[in-house]
């Protein structure tokens, strides 16, 4: 059933956007906030409401922006709204350390934040078939059990605040290589004469089998790049993936190669597309 009281959501990005969309379709009243208000006009036009002061209204607010330090830094925007009570659901791929830090500042508040990333595309977030992480005590786990279902398929309680940003690390660690390895396998068909398109069905059965390839395998094909989760923001992840393994002592030599891929796509220009359009470093769906 919709919850009568309406969910927050700061921060109207792809996923942003995808998880409002979701929330609304399940029939649940939601109010939005983000720096720039035009980019609330496809949920304003769904029937979310928008508010200068989302933690005014809203006792449980999802959070979904760019890093940990942009969280800090828009909650410090609105720290006069916040008070005791208040469940903040931070969705953001961030820096473990960063999150636990913020929820100790919060924590003095009694204010209950909980790190709860998402491990799928916009596209997939938006059918719900995307998995949630989430780092939180079981109260405030236990608290947010309807927004869980709504949002993903699959929900992981992973431990305490901040557990659940180094399982998104681990998980994006892998799911990245896994499309590099799969745009440099297509290339490679490419090269050697092999049809890709019948590489891809092949490789789809076959025991090298990945979810990458479902979901990322056509659009290298066709060159569709349209977004669905943004290169540059992978590339930001793959830099924090690599600053915990230092912090670690772990050297992570696949990690190291792939950040110098992302970089050189970067500096074509293609940043900003999905992230499937590293396919391009090897020829696969140019014009």
């Amino acid at each position: 059933m919709p919850s009568i009281k309406p969910i927050g959501i700061i921060g109207l990005g792809l996923m942003g956007t995808a998880m409002g969309k979701r929330l609304l379709e399940q029939g649940q009243k939601v109010i939005v906030w983000n720096r720039t208000k035009d980019k609330a006009a496809d949920l304003l036009a769904l029937g979310a409401t928008w508010s200068d002061h989302p933690l005014v209204q809203c006792d449980r607010v999802i959070i979904s922006l760019f890093t940990s330090g942009v969280v800090s830094e828009v909650i410090g925007l609105m720290a006069a709204d916040l008070r005791p009570g208040h469940l903040l659901i931070d969705t953001t791929t961030g820096e473990p350390d960063e999150v636990v830090a913020l929820a100790k500042s919060l924590d003095q508040r009694e204010v209950r934040y909980l790190d709860a990333p998402i491990s799928g595309s916009s596209e997939q977030t938006y059918r719900g078939d995307a998995s949630v992480m989430v780092g939180a005590n079981s109260e405030d786990f236990g608290a947010c059990a309807d927004i869980w279902t709504l949002l993903g398929g699959r929900v992981h309680h992973c431990g305490p605040v901040g557990s659940a940003s180094k399982m998104k690390l681990v998980t994006n660690l892998v799911l990245g290589l896994n499309r590099a390895a799969l745009a440099e396998g297509l290339g490679f068909a490419k090269a050697i004469g092999v049809d890709p398109a019948a590489a891809l069905d092949v490789l789809r059965t076959s025991a090298a089998q990945s979810r990458v390839m479902d979901v990322k395998g056509r659009k290298m094909l066709d060159g569709d790049f349209s977004v669905q989760a943004r290169l540059t923001q992978h590339r930001k992840d793959v830099d924090i993936i690599l600053g915990e393994g230092a912090k670690a002592g772990l050297p992570l030599p696949l990690s190291s190669l792939h950040v110098e891929l992302l970089r050189k796509a970067e500096a074509e220009g293609w940043g900003t597309l999905d992230n499937s359009s590293i396919a391009r470093l090897w020829g696969v769906g140019k014009p």
